[in-house]
């Protein structure tokens, strides 16, 4: 017998420990990945998308992006933070991160999916409701509200990272979110406010730390601070993944 019809069988083992290894979740879920544009000051947060779209990649899922097809609030010049003269569209700006592979949100069919992911970045809070500016007095863009009470009615998992969460808190009854803590605690979560106006809303709050995930069994939906809080990226990126796993734990 050659040595290569020797091994054959120890490489194709491997091979299989490998895929097992990386792909977590065969039975791949359906997911549907909304962005609010493309950088933290207008748009969906870089790195919170990247680690959105890494780990469910390494679970295995089969994702679908989108953004709706409109105007940003403005459009910030990042090595300023200041507004820009020129504005740009939410759909194309989020092309960016999809790297071309987006569709309108108004394209969406929620019957398709079995979850839906929504990243934050003050695109969320400028671009998909304007938060930013009337705080818990907001309006959510009408396409994402019918998305997200799309899935909510279904039962399927909707999970939201950083700011994201006042969406839940506004299309949402009694729901269970976090963003963190609800102090500054010296500048580590700057925006501590957001939670009071969480619950003005009628959502409940739940103090969580950036590397965890906070799960509201009864309305499927599953929240983590990411950059509410100011630290390290990888701290961010393992919240993330916390909350990632949890929804697709929902999927089942």
């Amino acid at each position: 017998m050659l040595i290569g019809e020797m091994l054959r069988p120890v490489i194709s083992s491997l091979q299989r420990f490998s895929r097992t290894l990386h792909m977590s979740n065969p039975a791949s879920a359906k997911v549907a990945v909304v962005l609010s544009g493309c950088g933290v000051y207008d748009g969906s947060e870089v790195h919170e998308a990247s680690a959105c779209l890494v780990h469910l990649s390494r679970a295995g899922a089969d994702v679908s992006m989108f953004a709706p097809d409109i105007d940003q609030m403005h459009t910030i010049d990042h090595t300023k933070g200041e507004p820009m003269k020129v504005n740009r569209n939410v759909l194309v700006e989020s092309a960016r991160i999809a790297r071309g592979n987006v569709q309108a949100l108004s394209e969406i069919k929620p019957d398709s999916f079995d979850a839906l992911v929504l990243p934050g970045g003050f695109g969320a809070a400028k671009n998909l409701c304007d938060w930013a500016v009337k705080s818990e007095k907001c309006t959510v863009n009408k396409e994402v509200e019918s998305t997200i009470k799309a899935f909510h009615s279904q039962k399927k998992p909707i999970g939201f990272s950083c700011i994201a969460p006042v969406l839940a808190a506004k299309c949402l009854s009694n729901v269970e979110v976090t963003v963190g803590h609800t102090e500054s605690e010296g500048g580590k979560w700057p925006y501590a406010g957001t939670a009071a106006g969480i619950e003005t809303c009628g959502a409940r709050h739940i103090v969580k730390e950036v590397t965890e995930a906070h799960v509201d069994a009864v309305n499927k939906v599953v929240t983590t601070p990411a950059f509410m809080y100011d630290g390290p990226v990888h701290m961010v990126f393992d919240g993330i993944g916390q909350m990632v796993s949890k929804v697709l734990e929902l999927t089942k």
